[in-house]
């Protein structure tokens, strides 16, 4: 039991020791953190900290950048004697520690900072903290594009230095991957031979923009924008492009039985549009409109709306069929125009006036022309 009970107290004898040694040896000793990283063009606070022995006054505190230039210095409790470079300031920090704030985080901020501390009569103590400059890739929101038209996607890095290729990718919705252009340092921008001719690249390694024109719908999908660095690996987002056809309407009808007529408004599209009738001042017709949605294989679907009406109701009112689209500020509207009849008849009846009247005029021009020449004839003497 007593052996028991010296092993225990040498135990606990050494751990105090222990202790005591490593109070000591922190005694005076600069506390930083290793590895930072900082957000590109955001402000960052740098700290360090100190331990001071018994008896030792805090002189000065010093900060050197990452090429061992004096960053800013000052004296504890002392504002006026700050000084420094411009893009830096002092930040409040507690007692034996001392922080400061990098206004606006660049490319060139990225290194290991040396904070020293002047003691007295000790002399000086450092420590030392690498800070890294980090950036996410920014992509727009996702775009739509009509058929036949133009469509740019854009992406941007905020540490170009550290980029080597951008490189874009395109995703169909069956879930094939394509890569479409890239961009490296001391080049010009490569596109891949099936998208030639209608896909650029700008020659950009901060903000890239990828135009496609004409765009088809075989465009439609997701576009991966990705930055390959030398020292923060691969940097990537996504955009996704959605492609509109739009709908170019027409208006047909026949006559079914007697006294009954079936008016059919199609629309060839990409979604499908929404067809809704317009039957002016009146609703004579025979039952709602009956709409048939048919898929093409080219990835627009054909929509066929279909109305049955009154013959009467033709000469009497104006019948629109009008047509929604996504892509559309305003619906299309497309009349049966059922006056054309009229109209018809008013142009035939101007036209025959004006004929009538031209042949009477030239009626009158030729009388007058042989009414001028028999004088002439008359005064022309006569031989035996």
């Amino acid at each position: 039991m007593k052996k028991m009970m010296m092993q225990s107290c040498y135990r606990k004898g050494l751990q105090v020791c222990l202790l005591l040694l490593m109070v000591e040896r922190l005694q005076g000793r600069v506390t930083a953190p290793e590895r930072l990283e900082a957000p590109v063009e955001k402000p960052f606070t740098l700290t360090c900290s100190v331990s001071r022995e018994r008896g030792e006054l805090l002189r000065q505190v010093r900060w050197l950048d990452v090429k061992n230039q004096t960053l800013l210095t000052y004296q504890p409790g002392n504002r006026e004697s700050v000084s420094g470079q411009q893009h830096v300031e002092l930040a409040s920090s507690p007692k034996d520690s001392s922080a400061i704030t990098i206004r606006r985080v660049g490319f060139r901020d990225e290194g290991c900072y040396t904070c020293i501390f002047d003691m007295n009569p000790s002399g000086s103590k450092q420590g030392l903290t690498c800070l890294t400059v980090t950036a996410q890739v920014t992509v727009e929101s996702n775009k739509t594009a009509v058929s036949g038209k133009k469509a740019s996607l854009s992406c941007s890095y905020g540490l170009p230095e550290k980029v080597q290729q951008i490189t874009w990718k395109h995703t169909s919705a069956k879930g094939d991957s394509t890569e479409v252009a890239s961009f490296a340092k001391r080049s010009d921008p490569m596109i891949e031979p099936s998208f030639q001719g209608r896909v650029w690249l700008s020659a950009s390694l901060s903000d890239s923009q990828l135009t496609i024109q004409p765009v088809s719908v075989q465009d439609e999908g997701c576009y991966t924008c990705l930055y390959n660095t030398h020292s923060d690996g691969p940097k990537m987002s996504t955009v996704c492009l959605v492609t509109y056809v739009l709908p170019k309407p027409q208006v047909s009808y026949k006559t079914t039985s007697p006294g009954v007529i079936e008016a059919n408004c199609t629309s060839v599209s990409r979604p499908p549009a929404e067809i809704v009738w317009n039957v002016e001042r009146d609703n004579r017709t025979v039952g709602p409109p009956v709409t048939t949605l048919l898929p093409q294989g080219d990835g627009t679907t054909l929509v066929i709306s279909t109305l049955t009406v009154q013959s009467g109701l033709l000469k009497d009112v104006s019948i629109k069929c009008l047509v929604h689209h996504k892509g559309l500020e305003s619906p299309i509207a497309v009349s049966m125009n059922t006056k054309i009849g009229t109209a018809l008849t008013i142009l035939i009846s101007v036209t025959t006036a004006a004929s009538l009247l031209v042949m009477s005029l030239c009626f009158c021009l030729w009388k007058c022309f042989l009414h001028k020449e028999d004088p002439m004839r008359r005064l022309k003497p006569t031989t035996n």
